[in-house]
């Protein structure tokens, strides 16, 4: 015998249930072979408990000292006994008056050890079966886990997994189980293979199933391994397919698997029923809710007499008639669509009955899932309170409210009955996310050459929902310090109120051959209008230094010159228009900012538009006086499945007042990131150098950018996906830019040599397409442009190329 008293007994599982049909047996046949005469228990022994008090087993049976003995309700004790499943044997019987009770109990689980996995891990087998340590070990529970990491494993394709239970006694009536676990190889599927299809091809089918057939350059997917549930979604993908267009009939009649001789490999055959296609014919509404009207509920019913069937315009309707009767106050109200088919006319009649419910009252608000997150900040974003009547466009839109605040990853709003049949419960359940982040940031792009980045940050600071934030970043053209903070619910109240302090510097030497230093801080309120607009009020006090590339002043003899204090007298090597700007001006600006947004999805819209319309005023105290407008608005549409068309439009305009002119920090800039297909400060007015062409003309030279006065630009996207596999995290988009940028004041269209110099303040269209790649790279998504140019002026700086990582990893 082992040190400690320890020895492994190997049982194969697969013989204990005869082991305990045979104990079973032989005590209730000691049960019906008691004596008939009528005798009384004198005293009830337990014998064999270790873990258990004689007491716990007693209290199972159903007779005690003073009783009869009864067989039956000695037969009844047994099987209660048998039922709680602490024990492995259990006899009754009758012995000198006393009621003897034998029990073996179950062991109690040591520890659990899975052997021979390698295709899943251990964490995963853990969370799927039930037996774990401390608990009791009993032979159906054990069985039930073998079967369940089978099944585990025929999802991931490997159907000739076999798992082998054993144990290892322990002392103390402790057991260490063990499944023995022999994989097998994948069972990958072979072929696909369609009958009773006329209309659809086989691979126009195979398209849309999520089973796909193996390859071997398939080596990042699984869905060329054999899944019975993946095989009943793909049932459900060919009824969906044939329903949208038009196919009211269709059915599968049948979908089968049959494994290979070597059980390597499936062969899957879809055998189906097409049917012939169908119109919509008479669409009618029917409904007994009061507040609604028929006709009002037909109109917003997206099908036409006679367009061509589709279930999803059935799905679309009842959707839209729920969110109705939701946002009227009518809670679980049932739309049930009745079709009736015409098959002489090959229409499809369809009634929509809207079941009558009882007007429904929030009875209570429950928000669960936050562990950071204090509940006001939530329950402050719900637009009902309890005593409210229920209405479903409320809380659809507090749904995006709560995402909007990007604390959660996910927000689900569900409701219940409540303890009347007109109250409701509404359970929000959210999940929190991380919202801190201490970043270090690098990167490269084609515009800005090196990124670095760091920056500490908290967007819910303390689970109050206070955003707090510290960022030093720089690049080959920018560098920059930033402060934020910001309380969202300022003095308790549906206003939003922050602080700004920044220091930014921003080198346009080889675009303007100018560079920025600017300093300043700033405050910010903002209040909602209305609950799909909202007013933003700020102050920014800054100080802009403007410099440019100098040099020394020479004499006739080539000899430096000094000024009055002794210092070298500098000049500036730039043009007039931007050597006039040098120096530093104080900027006290007054702004506000009107936002309307109607989409769906605050994160990912797929529908719906915003819009926001901002104007700043300087000249409450400064040097610098100017009022400058802008107005940006984009709209959304998903088309199908991860195809989302979208448009942006964007303009501005600035002008100075009391006689000032716009400075050329404060004018527009665009290009790069803001107009694809041109450079930063690409387009717009530009001093061109004239240069001889050596046969008595000249050629334009283009120089320093210098901005505009006023800008619009437009584009039109349309994302979709590339088709790889979703893991590789690779998307594209097809796009077209077009747009214009100039107006300069006249003291800025003069220059000191017309023979050699000109300023072009072209403002005519410029327009490009092209396609862009976005990659979720390991190190950051990545995005690359490819442009081509439509329209352009002479003097424009072009970048048909451009690549760009995001500055966060």
């Amino acid at each position: 015998m082992p040190r400690f008293g320890l020895h492994i007994l190997v049982i194969l599982l697969t013989v204990f249930p005869v082991i305990g049909a045979a104990s079973v047996a032989f005590t209730q046949t000691a049960a019906v072979g008691a004596p008939q005469q009528i005798s009384r228990i004198r005293q009830v022994i337990v014998q064999g408990n270790q873990r258990l008090e004689a007491g716990t087993v007693q209290s199972y049976l159903l007779l005690g000292p003073g009783d009869p003995f009864d067989p039956q309700l000695i037969d009844l004790s047994l099987k209660t006994l048998f039922a709680t499943g602490l024990f492995a044997d259990i006899s009754i019987q009758e012995q000198n008056g006393a009621l003897l009770i034998a029990v073996v109990e179950n062991p109690i689980i040591n520890r659990v050890i899975f052997e021979g996995n390698r295709a899943l891990k251990e964490d995963k087998l853990r969370d799927e079966i039930q037996a774990q340590p401390r608990a009791i070990f009993t032979r159906a529970r054990v069985q039930s886990d073998v079967q369940r990491i089978i099944e585990l494993y025929r999802v991931s394709g490997r159907f000739a997994a076999t798992v082998t239970p054993k144990i290892a006694e322990q002392p103390q009536n402790r057991v260490d189980l063990i499944f023995e676990i022999a994989e097998g190889p994948v069972t990958d599927v072979r072929r696909i293979n369609f009958v009773g299809n006329v209309i659809f091809s086989d691979s126009e089918l195979r398209r849309l199933l999520v089973t796909e057939e193996s390859r071997w350059w398939k080596l990042l997917t699984s869905n060329d391994n054999y899944d019975p549930s993946r095989l009943e979604f793909d049932r459900d993908l060919l009824r969906r397919y044939y329903g949208d267009r038009g196919y009211a009939d269709f059915r599968v009649v049948s979908s089968v698997a049959e494994l290979t001789p070597d059980r390597k490999d499936f062969y899957i055959t879809f055998t189906i029923d097409e049917g012939v296609r169908y119109r919509f014919g008479e669409v009618t509404v029917e409904t007994e809710l009061d507040a609604l009207d028929t006709d009002f509920l037909r109109r917003l019913v997206p099908i036409k007499t006679g367009a061509l069937y589709k279930n999803q315009k059935i799905e679309d309707s009842i959707d839209s008639l729920t969110f109705v009767a939701g946002a009227t106050g009518y809670a679980f109200v049932e739309v049930r669509p009745e079709r009736t088919r015409n098959r002489e006319e090959r229409t499809v009649d369809v009634k929509f009955q809207m079941n009558e419910g009882p007007r429904v009252y929030l009875e209570r608000i429950e928000v669960v899932g936050n562990t950071r997150t204090v509940d006001r900040v939530i329950r402050r974003e719900i637009q009902l309170v309890e005593g409210d009547a229920f209405n479903r466009a409320l809380l659809d839109r507090s749904r995006n409210l709560i995402r909007r605040l990007g604390f959660f990853s996910d927000v689900e709003i569900t409701e219940q009955p409540g303890s009347k049949p007109d109250r409701a419960v509404i359970q929000v359940k959210v999940e929190e996310q991380p919202t801190g982040e201490l970043t270090f940031g690098a990167g490269f792009s084609s515009v800005d050459a090196f990124l670095l980045d760091v920056s500490v940050s908290e967007r819910n600071f303390r689970g109050r929902g206070q955003s707090l934030r510290l960022a030093v970043s720089a690049s080959s053209r920018r560098q920059s310090i930033d402060i934020r903070f910001t309380e969202p619910k300022f003095l308790g109240r549906n206003i939003s109120a922050g602080i700004d302090l920044f220091n930014v510097r921003s080198d346009f030497l080889r675009e303007a051959s100018f560079a920025t230093n600017t300093f300043g801080g700033g405050v910010r309120l903002g209040l909602p209008l209305t609950s799909n607009s909202s007013l933003f009020l700020s102050y920014t006090l800054r100080n802009d230094t403007i410099s440019a590339p100098q040099q020394v002043q020479l004499d006739l003899f080539g000899n430096p010159v000094f000024d009055a204090n002794g210092d070298l007298a500098l000049s500036c090597t730039a043009s007039a228009q931007i050597c006039s700007q040098i120096g530093s001006r104080l900027t006290s600006l007054v702004g506000f900012s009107l936002r309307w947004d109607r989409r769906n999805d605050p994160i990912q819209p797929t529908r719906g538009f915003d819009a926001s319309f901002s104007q700043d005023f300087a000249g409450f105290g400064g040097d610098v006086r100017f009022l400058r407008s802008q107005v940006t608005a984009n709209a959304y549409r998903g088309l199908i499945k991860d195809f989302i068309l979208s448009a942006h439009m964007e303009a501005g305009y600035i002008t100075g007042w009391g006689g000032d002119d716009v400075r050329i920090n404060d004018r527009f800039f665009k290009g790069g990131t803001s107009f694809r297909g041109f450079d930063v400060a690409g387009l717009g007015p530009r001093i061109v150098e004239l240069v001889s062409d050596g046969q008595g003309g000249t050629i334009e030279v283009p120089r320093d950018a210098l901005g505009g006065k006023a800008f619009a630009i437009g584009s039109v996207e349309l994302a979709f996906p590339l088709g790889l596999p979703e893991e590789f995290g690779v998307k594209g988009a097809l796009f077209t830019e077009f747009g214009t940028l100039g107006l300069l004041d006249e003291n800025d269209r003069i220059v000191g040599d017309i023979t050699r110099f000109v300023v072009r303040d072209d403002f005519i269209l410029r327009a490009s397409a092209g396609v862009s790649i976005f990659w979720d790279s390991p190190f950051g998504p990545v995005r690359f442009d490819f442009s081509n140019i439509f329209e352009q002026a002479s003097f424009d700086d072009v970048r048909t190329f451009r690549f760009s990582q995001v500055r966060r990893f």
